[in-house]
């Protein structure tokens, strides 16, 4: 949904002032964007080490061409069925073959340590590199769109030294003075439009990555200590919405309504 709904930004900008009477084409001057964008990139990519902006492409791949996202709901009722097989035969969880990195790596974790702090501490380092990893690309665009209306003012500046230079000729003074507020325009929209969206919703994406990891951990946790299935299901029905718990524990037994002595 993120570029259209920077799409839909833009042309509600473009039918403005299609409705006003203006046209939309004066707007796009080369030399404005030329400055906003590469002057916003340029004092962004100032700010940062060489080894956090090689993730900034691929981050801007994943707004755009979003892939599926961690589904809570399904890894709960792996997580509930996996707790219920290892509950009468604890070697399955050696043999389990699973996708997720993350909880391969839990699940080796609790097999060879039988301290749960210590797995909870090793399974938290990994989600705060994870969140540190996505930070960088979140204040990037961030950075972006900060610093995108100062170029934008800064090229409006530039036109108007320009102007100066004309006001012996005052039939050029109206369409120069017009051009050289674009820089500022772009600005405005591009930080707004376009480079903040994209901030916020890198910052949601790793909000749900974190919270999916979270429930890996209490998950696995909670298995480790060997307890019911209800008090399982319980921990990880608090990162559900209440409108899809009941759901999720009906799948786990099986298509039946919980049974509260499990």
């Amino acid at each position: 949904m993120t570029p259209l709904g920077i799409l839909i930004s833009i042309m509600a900008v473009m039918g403005a002032m299609t409705m006003d009477g203006g046209n939309p084409g004066s707007l796009i001057k080369v030399s404005s964007l030329l400055l906003v964008v590469g002057g916003s990139l340029g004092a962004s990519m100032a700010g940062f080490e060489v080894r956090r902006l090689k993730t900034i492409p691929k981050a801007l791949l994943k707004v755009l061409k979003p892939g599926k996202g961690p589904n809570i709901r399904e890894t709960i009722d792996a997580l509930l069925a996996m707790a219920k097989e290892a509950r009468s035969n604890p070697l399955v969880l050696e043999e389990l073959e699973t996708d997720d990195s993350f909880m391969k790596k839990g699940i080796q974790l609790i097999i060879s340590t039988s301290d749960p702090e210590r797995v909870h501490e090793l399974m938290a380092a990994e989600i705060n590199g994870l969140r540190v990893r996505h930070q960088a690309a979140t204040k990037f665009f961030a950075d972006m769109a900060g610093f995108s209306p100062t170029f934008g003012i800064l090229g409006t500046i530039i036109g108007l030294i320009g102007v100066l230079g004309q006001l012996s000729s005052p039939g050029k003074l109206g369409p120069a003075i017009a051009a050289a507020f674009t820089a500022t325009l772009w600005g405005v929209l591009l930080a707004n439009a376009v480079w903040l969206p994209i901030s916020n919703k890198l910052k949601r994406v790793s909000e749900e990555e974190v919270t999916y990891r979270e429930m890996v951990i209490e998950g696995l946790l909670t298995m480790q200590l060997n307890a019911s299935t209800t008090e399982l299901r319980d921990r990880l029905d608090a990162f559900l919405a209440p409108s899809e718990r009941g759901d999720s524990a009906t799948r786990a037994n099986g298509g039946e309504a919980p049974d509260a002595a499990a």
